[in-house]
């Protein structure tokens, strides 16, 4: 059975206060996609990737970051949805019956490594699910209505949700579906571990990922990861020039 990455790249960043999709900005000379898009391209254990673009940009994506950076690895570029979870269930019904085991990640977050995934693909074998994530380092203050701090939150027991996340293949993909066939959804689903609690219960395990493993979000998230990329202690990221 396959272990298929699928690689989300089809937000918008609102909050990067700019006309380019996030995704697409460059980052240490190549988009910020390719950086996690490469990681993957390595990884042994990783058999296929499926990009999830936004809608109308499959033949940019074919041209200018899968056949120009040469990531043999990408079998399917499919348009995503609306919400983020419309774009993860388009990326899970390409993986197709013969996937086994499938990490989903942010496309916006191009600091992940291999010891990484290992350490999720290790974890998933026992629990069917789990997500990376770190404890945060800060205090967290819950607040109230009137703009005051309300409760202050056991810090030891907080977590900071990152991806890639990693399911049993069955297991997502029909959560997902039952998800597409509700009518009135109750809640704001944030990340697809949420999606797996709120259709059957399941929770995910909790996996050490990196305080270096940061979303691009808005303008001086990019500053941040070009300065982590140039950290002499950063983990040893094996990539090849794809160029």
């Amino acid at each position: 059975m396959k272990t298929t990455a699928i690689v989300l790249a089809a937000g918008k960043g609102s909050r990067m206060k700019s006309n380019a999709r996030k995704q697409y900005m460059m980052l240490k000379g190549q988009p910020v996609v390719c950086h996690s898009l490469a990681v993957f391209e390595q990884c042994e254990r990783i058999d296929e990737i499926i990009l999830v673009c936004g809608q109308g940009e499959e033949a940019m994506c074919r041209e200018q970051i899968v056949g120009k950076y040469h990531y043999n690895k990408v079998k399917r570029i499919v348009p995503g949805g609306k919400e983020r979870y419309h774009s993860v269930y388009e990326g899970l019904k390409a993986a197709g019956p013969d996937c086994g085991t499938v990490l989903i990640h942010d496309g916006a977050r191009p600091l992940l490594d291999e010891e990484m995934i290992g350490r999720l693909l290790d974890a998933v074998k026992e629990s069917g699910a789990c997500v990376a994530g770190m404890p945060v380092k800060d205090t967290i203050r819950l607040s109230g209505e009137n703009g005051y701090a309300e409760k202050t939150l056991p810090r030891e027991r907080i977590w900071m949700i990152q991806t890639p996340q990693v399911f049993d293949y069955p297991l997502i993909l029909s959560a997902h579906r039952k998800l597409m066939d509700l009518k009135d959804l109750q809640v704001q689903i944030t990340d697809d571990a949420m999606v797996l609690e709120y259709i059957t219960g399941q929770k995910a395990g909790l996996v050490e990922g990196s305080y270096r493993n940061i979303k691009i979000t808005t303008p001086e998230d990019l500053l941040i990861a070009e300065a982590l990329f140039g950290d002499p202690f950063s983990p040893a990221r094996k990539e090849k020039d794809v160029r």
